[in-house]
Order: C-alpha cells, then sequence, then structure tokens
C-alpha cells in the first residue's frame, strides 16, 4: 500500500524533484546527467527544472489560478467569475528536451497503436525552418526595397525582427502577411498609436479565451491589424502584421506566416479581411487558380529560385538557401511544452527550494521531507500568492533566504508510485536496488530482461493516454539515465479498459438518471454475481452498456454451480450433493476438465474474461445431472473459477475439504492446475450410418481406424443389424471420418 499524501512517500517524491532539478540534459549523449558535469556559466539556464513567467488563468473573483478544465466559456466553473490570462512565476521541468526519445522509445513497448499515436501528436515532431522576417521600422533602407531572392548577404539590420517556424518554407514566397500571438512580447513594441487601443481591446477580449476556444478550427476567425509591417525575405516584399487569437505564445514561436493559398486557417482569415492569397504550390492537373487552398506536395510556381521544382526539392534548397543569407535555419519544433510544475494551491508537495537575492537553490537531502505548515486558513490568498505564503516563520528558512510557497502539481506523487509499490517501507531509498531489480529488471527471467519496460502490464483508462503516462515516462527516463533504475521505460504492456455505460447506452451521469449503484446490486445478487457480470459483459477493452437482466443471468450461473455440489434438504438446509464422490472420471469428464483449465488459463493471459467465463459455463452444462461429479473435475474448477467468484469458490472448497480432507489449506493457496494435453489429443470420431442415403444411425470410430474396421463397427451395431435383417447388402462406400452409406435392395 502506498498514500502520496504521507511524508515518507512524498519525501522520496520531493527527492526525485531535487535529482531533475540537479541535472541537465546532454545534447551530444542525449542523456539527463548530473548538473556537475555541465562546462558552461550559467548551469541554471539548462537544468531540467527552472523557473519562467507562464501566463496563467486567473480568476480574480476566486482569487486563484484554475486549470484549463475548470475554465469554461472565459468563465470559472465555480461561480462564473471572469476568468483571463495572466503571467505568473512558475516552475517548469524541461520535458521538451527527452522529446525524441519519448516518441523513439516508444517503438519497444506492447501498447496499443492508437495510444501510441496519441502521444507522438501529443509531442508533435514537426521538421522545417525558423525564418527570420525583418519588421519594416527595423529596416535600412526604405520598407520593402531592400530584398533579393540571390545570395546577397543580410537583409539590412534585424531590430526588431519577427521569427518564424514553418513546417512548409518552400511556400515562403506565398507569404503575404504575418500573425503574432496577443501575447507576443513584440506586439507591444511593433503596434502604432494609430491602433493601440484597438489592439489593447483585442488582447483583453482574448485573455479571456481557453486555448480550446481559440484553436477551434470551426470559429469565425478574428484578428486586429497592428499598423506594422515586415520584409518577405525571400521576394523584399512588404507584409502586413496582425495580431489573432488563433495563434498561440506557447507553439513555435507565437507567429506565423500567413500563407493563404496554402493553409485552410491562413485561407479563411485571407479573406474574412481581404487579403492577398497567391499560389505557390501546383497540384497536378490543376492551374494556379485552382490550385488555391491546395495543401500537399505539388511543384512550386510564383516562387522565384524554386520554380519547376517538387516539393521536397523546394524544400531543400530554400533552407539552404535562407542559412547561406542569415535568414533563417533548418529546425525541428514539437508541438509539447515544458512540463508547467508548480501550482498555488495549499495541497501539494512543498518544493525543496529556498530564495535568496532573487536565486533559487536546493535545499539538503537530509532535510527531507519538507512537511507543509499547519494553517487556520489555506484559502486562496487572492492576490495570486500562494497559501503557504500566509505561514511567515515557516517561509523564512533564515535571516537572508525564504522558502519557495509554490507546491507540485498531483502529478507528482503520481509519476513514480508504481516504483514505491515495489519497495513502500523503505526509508533509506525510493525503492532498494535489490527490489527495482526484482520487480521492474526482470529478476531472472531473460525475456522479460530484453525488454525495455518494467511494469509487465498497466491496465489504465484512455484519459491516462497522454498527461500521466508521458510525465512517468519522462521521469523515469530521468531516474535511469542517472543510474536508479535498471528500465527505460516504466510500463511494457498498456490495456485501455472500455468504459460502462448506462443501460440507456449513454455514459453514466447523474444529470442523466443512469448511473448504477454497487451497493444495490451487491444487495440484490451479491458481490461474485456483480463481479463475475463485470468481466462477462464482453471484451475488457471495449464500451459496454450495463443489463440488470445479464446480472441476473450470472447470478443464475453461480446458483448453478452451487447447486451442481450442494443439495436441500427438506428442512431447507444445505449439504454437499450424493453425486459429489471420490471417483475416477471417465473420458468425456477428464476431456471436459482439461479442455476447461486450458481455454481459462489462456484467456486470463490475453485478458479475455468474458470467454473464459463462457467455457466455465460449458463446464457445469456438462456436468449438470451427471449420475457421478469426480472430486478429480470439481478441485480445479473452483480454482479456475476462484479468481472470478472467490466468495463462492471458497464457500464449496471448504465444503468438500470438510467432506474428504483430501486437500490441504485455503483455496488460494492451490497451486494453479495444469492442462494434460494428451487428454485433449482426438482419437474417436463420430460417423453417420446411412442405408441408402437415409440416416439411421451414428457410431464412434477411432481416427485411425482403416475403411475395413469402420464397416466391421457400423455392421456390429444393433441398431443397425436389425434394420438390414433379410436384406442384401449390395455394397457399403465409406467416407473416412464422416460416413458409411450401406447399400441394400
Amino acid at each position: 500500500e502506498v498514500n502520496t499524501t504521507d511524508p515518507r512517500y512524498y519525501k522520496w517524491t520531493q527527492w526525485i524533484f531535487l535529482k531533475v532539478y540537479n541535472s541537465w540534459f546532454n545534447p551530444e549523449t542525449k542523456r539527463a546527467e548530473p548538473i556537475s558535469t555541465y562546462q558552461g556559466d550559467d548551469p541554471d539556464s539548462v537544468r531540467l527544472a527552472y523557473i519562467a513567467d507562464v501566463p496563467v488563468n486567473w480568476c480574480q473573483g476566486l482569487g486563484t489560478v484554475l486549470a484549463n478544465e475548470e475554465v469554461v466559456d472565459g468563465k470559472s466553473e465555480v461561480g462564473g467569475f471572469p476568468v483571463v490570462k495572466r503571467p505568473m512565476r512558475q516552475w517548469m521541468l524541461r520535458i521538451t528536451a527527452f522529446a525524441d526519445r519519448l516518441i523513439a522509445e516508444l517503438d519497444g513497448l506492447d501498447w496499443p497503436e492508437s495510444i501510441k499515436l496519441l502521444q507522438r501528436n501529443w509531442i508533435g515532431r514537426s521538421e522545417g525552418a525558423e525564418v527570420e522576417f525583418v519588421t519594416a521600422n527595423g529596416h535600412e533602407d526604405e520598407p520593402g526595397k531592400g530584398g533579393s531572392p540571390e545570395p546577397s548577404g543580410r537583409l539590412g539590420s534585424i531590430a526588431p525582427a519577427v521569427r518564424v517556424f514553418t513546417t512548409r518554407p518552400d511556400t515562403l514566397y506565398g507569404a503575404t502577411y504575418m500573425v503574432l500571438s496577443p501575447e507576443h512580447p513584440l506586439v507591444d513594441q511593433l503596434t502604432t498609436d494609430e491602433h493601440r487601443s484597438a489592439v489593447d481591446e483585442y488582447k483583453s477580449a482574448v485573455a479571456s479565451k481557453s486555448e480550446i476556444e481559440r484553436t477551434d478550427l470551426s470559429k469565425e476567425k478574428t484578428g486586429v491589424f497592428i499598423g506594422a509591417s515586415a520584409v518577405n525575405p525571400a521576394n523584399g516584399k512588404d507584409i502586413p502584421i496582425w495580431i489573432a487569437d488563433y495563434v498561440l505564445m506557447g507553439y513555435g514561436t507565437g507567429a506565423i506566416m500567413g500563407v493563404p493559398g496554402h493553409d485552410q486557417r491562413d485561407l479563411e482569415f485571407a479573406r474574412k479581411f481581404d487579403l492577398p492569397i497567391l499560389a505557390v504550390v501546383q497540384a497536378a492537373g490543376k492551374t494556379a487558380e485552382e490550385s488555391i487552398g491546395f495543401l500537399d506536395d505539388g511543384v512550386a510556381l510564383n516562387s522565384g529560385i524554386l520554380d519547376g521544382l517538387t516539393t521536397p526539392d523546394a524544400k531543400k534548397k530554400i533552407i539552404s538557401w535562407l542559412e547561406g543569407n542569415g535568414h533563417g535555419r533548418a529546425d525541428i519544433r514539437y508541438k509539447l511544452r515544458d512540463w508547467l510544475f508548480s501550482r498555488q494551491r495549499y495541497w501539494g508537495e512543498p518544493f525543496p527550494i529556498v530564495w535568496e537575492d532573487g536565486k533559487h537553490s536546493a535545499l539538503p537531502e537530509c532535510e527531507l521531507p519538507i512537511v507543509p505548515p499547519e494553517l487556520d486558513d489555506y484559502k486562496p490568498t487572492g492576490t495570486g500568492e500562494p497559501p503557504l505564503a500566509k505561514a511567515k516563520e515557516w517561509v523564512l528558512y533564515s535571516d537572508k533566504a525564504r522558502r519557495e510557497t509554490n507546491t507540485m502539481p498531483q502529478w507528482a506523487g503520481s509519476c513514480w508510485y508504481y516504483l514505491r509499490f515495489c519497495d513502500p517501507q523503505n526509508d533509506e531509498r525510493f525503492v532498494g536496488e535489490e527490489a527495482e531489480r526484482y520487480w521492474m529488471g526482470g529478476g531472472n527471467d531473460e525475456a522479460r530482461m530484453t525488454k525495455p519496460g518494467g511494469v509487465d502490464l498497466y491496465v489504465g483508462g484512455t484519459e491516462h493516454a497522454v498527461l500521466h503516462l508521458l510525465y512517468a515516462r519522462f521521469w523515469h527516463k530521468v531516474l535511469f539515465d542517472l543510474g536508479y533504475l535498471s528500465k527505460a521505460e516504466p510500463f511494457q504492456r498498456l490495456v485501455n479498459q472500455g468504459i460502462i455505460l448506462g443501460e440507456d447506452g449513454q455514459k453514466m451521469s447523474k444529470s442523466r438518471g443512469n448511473v448504477v449503484n454497487p451497493d444495490e446490486v451487491i444487495a440484490l445478487y451479491g458481490a461474485d454475481a456483480f463481479r463475475l457480470y463485470e468481466m462477462f459483459m464482453g471484451p475488457l477493452e471495449q464500451m459496454k452498456p450495463w443489463s440488470m437482466r445479464g446480472v441476473e443471468g450470472v447470478a443464475r450461473f453461480l446458483a448453478r454451480v452451487w447447486r451442481l455440489l450442494m443439495d436441500e434438504n427438506q428442512a431447507g438446509e444445505w449439504q454437499l450433493s450424493t453425486t459429489v464422490a471420490d471417483v475416477a472420471p471417465d473420458k468425456a469428464q477428464l476431456k471436459m476438465t482439461h479442455a476447461t483449465i486450458k481455454k481459462v488459463t489462456a484467456d486470463i493471459e490475453s485478458l479475455s474474461f468474458n470467454t473464459a467465463i463462457s467455457q466455465m459455463m460449458i463446464f457445469v452444462n456438462a456436468f449438470t445431472n451427471a449420475s457421478a461429479i469426480p472430486l478429480a473435475a470439481l478441485r480445479p474448477f473452483l480454482v479456475l473459477l476462484n479468481p472470478f467468484a472467490p466468495h463462492i469458490a471458497s464457500e464449496l472448497w471448504e465444503t468438500l475439504h470438510r467432506k474428504f480432507h483430501d486437500a490441504e489449506g485455503d483455496i488460494t493457496k492451490q497451486s494453479w492446475p495444469a492442462a494434460n494435453e494428451a487428454l485433449l489429443v482426438e482419437d474417436e470420431v463420430e460417423i453417420v450410418v446411412q442405408i441408402n442415403g437415409k440416416v439411421r444411425d451414428r457410431v464412434t470410430v477411432l481416427i485411425s481406424a482403416t475403411d475395413e474396421e469402420v464397416k466391421e463397427t457400423v455392421l456390429a451395431s444393433p441398431r443397425i443389424q436389425a434394420l438390414l435383417a433379410g436384406k442384401t447388402i449390395r455394397r457399403a462406400i465409406v467416407v473416412p471420418k464422416k460416413l458409411v452409406n450401406i447399400v441394400v435392395f
């Protein structure tokens, strides 16, 4: 058992943060290394944990920062107060440094491809170019007259310049305007006095929108011209600079070059504000005009030095030109952002960090855990300052140093709980080396030791597909790089369980009135029936509607299991059935028993619980009404049933034990039964017997029997002998393993 709120646990959460804080990502080794190995002058600039001013959802009415999910239509979900974007000092973790590894190392994991794709898309690796656009008021020459597509040197001075990342540098000639994020730091500097009022008003309106709202492809485009222009480095033309909410500061550079000829959002924006639209990529068999809106690879046109080149070749040439002329460079960007790792609330792990003279430093490990102080009032301060700031004595670490008052997010404790499960009582290490090697490294299992992931099986919902799993992978890789773990990945196999829907086929919700209360189901049918039905509903990965009739059906099956072994006497008391006996099973019973062992075992391994239960139902059907039910069949059956319906299986096991005393210990102490494959080999076959083409009988023969032996067996059948009395057999036709047709006259 682990408890992420226990100081014995979060001591190690804080310890892991210190390891991250005291590490950097070495781009040469592509590994996290101790900060002591960094050779530069400013180690704080490369730490995996760093401080940044980040826009957050600030709600003045609640006096706190809200998560994106807590903001609805620009207002707080609770109370409906206005929410605006506001920069705030936050701790960040440099997860983006691991982006390539987080993508590449998915390949060795047994995860659903859909989840791998979600992670790859969330990380969002994009290859392209970073291009510098000189603004007109920072140009040495007259606006729009200094550019040249020939390699003639850099475009004047670059104060200020706007950097843009694009995956389609081949469309640079088609850039007819620029759009900055409203939060872009150059907006205030570039905005002219004439347009400042409109720009400020637009920025204020955007501050209340969530990123989901801003990037909704279906919404009408909005924006404001800021009065400035930039120079397209490819053709030297002036292009106007706008701000618009569909450009986010957190992705790319917070600025885009508008290429309305070949980008749907840019095309909608250009049409809305009557901006030039130019086709610079021609689709096969289309004219330039017909190629407007074409998004795929084609042939460059209206593109100067690129004309006639295919898209891949045009990309290479323009990047080479940009680099040769100081206008840009090849670049790789990620949609993934560094992990915002602090919260302005009381609950959460305090950071083991102190501040002195505006600089942060780590507390020594011997002072862990850092326990939050008791507070009478732990509500938000209303100023953006975290509630821990109220504990004045606690905050003052020394005469000069103050404690960090932000706290860690809920993800911190859940990022590594699977490691603590390996060694939950260890007070000397977050997980003991021997325990970690045994549980995560594979022990002596060579097959496991060759796999990159530690946990054999992780079952979780798709809601964990990105954030939790990605964060856990990141922390795990840092600890692996630093030598604390034996595997590079936390989870080898991942299975997503499906959601159980209401009986109406909709997701369960109090507002819909379709929520199923487990207590009520258990009161009616028992815990075993409730548990068994959840597994019998269908494949684990599928969404499935709940059905009380289905629960009833499973309860009837369990009642049949009970009656298979138990009889009710005249006094209404249950006692072991007289049909249960310590006798040898016949051939059919042995075969059914071992077929069930084989099927249930394989289905549990593949998490196909519903089909395992179906096989156990077949077993019960086969033994119902049998004159004798052998212990040798019942005991392994109860062991198979026990993981699915532990209460009834345990009770029946004890009943057998009291009668026969032939099995030691509780049912949970028994070895799992093994199927005898030899008993499952088909050595007999049933064949149809026809007389003049009409079916008259069925007989069982050995599979290895010859045609003559089959005829002898058929003719020895009393029923066939009676039917052939007084008749002459003309011939007997044998179809191997299927039928015998006797022709008579």
